[in-house]
């Protein structure tokens, strides 16, 4: 499979769930701000990770 494919499946993978814990995050009815605290770093860590994906799909060249 062509790496590119991969890397681009890993990011739609990676978005999906960070959605997914954008809607947990916003469906709290009861603050439990520890758990919205760890939603949070869950969240920040994917993103962290779909921007290294992005850089690898996207080098930067300076000529």
């Amino acid at each position: 499979m062509d790496e590119y494919k991969v890397i681009r499946q890993k990011i739609a993978m990676l978005e999906d769930e960070h959605r997914s814990l954008d809607l947990r995050i916003s469906g709290f009815t009861t603050i439990d701000m520890l758990e919205i605290q760890r939603l949070k770093k869950q969240k920040l860590a994917l993103k962290d990770q779909i921007s290294r994906l992005y850089s690898m799909l996207h080098p930067d060249i300076i000529a």
